[in-house]
């Protein structure tokens, strides 16, 4: 117990801890969604903007961070992702750290992961210089957002209202509110939603901080 919790500590101070030379950008919501074209695990080009009339949900992800290991672990995030997708929603899962920093995978590792959590995502990009992250001021994963069928972002924040330290992993996700799943009904209707910024919590993006 004592091991786990000091690796839990270990990623807490990680999650706070930012370098002066990475410069993330801050997008409104309500407004127009950065466009961006990241390469999937399957070497395609994916652009957000060739996504106009269907509602997008971008989720910054890292398998070894403990926050989102535990989302995928019970069945979180998966069972998100599934609402999402019966709704025809896209989702791209997008993994930002850079080679040689916890989280980073090969393609091919990257769809490994997939398909042992049985996920749902529509695509898995893999954002390695860090550029998608940045431009929109992901900063743990996870991190959320959601835009909707004109390309207007929504909403951008945490999955859920458990919040960051050790509560996260002694609370219950059935007794959560789920800022994603709950707000589909308003993000398909393309209205602003009840909310629509709060602060994501998790682990540091593992952006190249040289």
């Amino acid at each position: 117990m004592k091991l786990y919790l000091n690796l839990i500590a270990s990623f807490l101070i990680a999650s706070i801890s930012f370098a002066g030379d990475i410069e993330l950008q801050n997008p409104s919501t309500n407004q127009k969604a950065p466009d961006f074209s990241g390469m999937n695990t399957y070497g395609e080009m994916i652009r957000l903007s060739n996504f106009i009339g269907k509602p997008v949900i971008l989720e910054w992800t890292n398998h070894e961070c403990p926050y989102v290991a535990r989302h995928y672990n019970e069945n979180n995030m998966q069972t998100v992702q599934k609402i999402a997708q019966d709704q025809e929603i896209i989702w791209l899962s997008i993994i930002s750290s850079t080679p040689g920093d916890q989280g980073h995978v090969s393609p091919s590792k990257a769809n490994e992961l997939t398909v042992a959590r049985g996920a749902y995502p529509s695509h898995v990009l893999l954002d390695e210089s860090g550029e998608i992250g940045m431009l929109y001021g992901a900063k743990t994963t996870p991190h959320m957002f959601m835009i909707d069928a004109n390309g207007v972002l929504r909403y951008k924040g945490a999955i859920d209202d458990i919040g960051r330290g050790m509560q996260f992993f002694d609370a219950s996700f059935s007794k959560a509110v789920n800022y994603v799943s709950s707000q589909l009904p308003q993000l398909i209707t393309q209205k602003a939603l009840g909310i629509d910024s709060t602060m994501a919590y998790g682990c540091s993006v593992k952006y190249n901080y040289d």
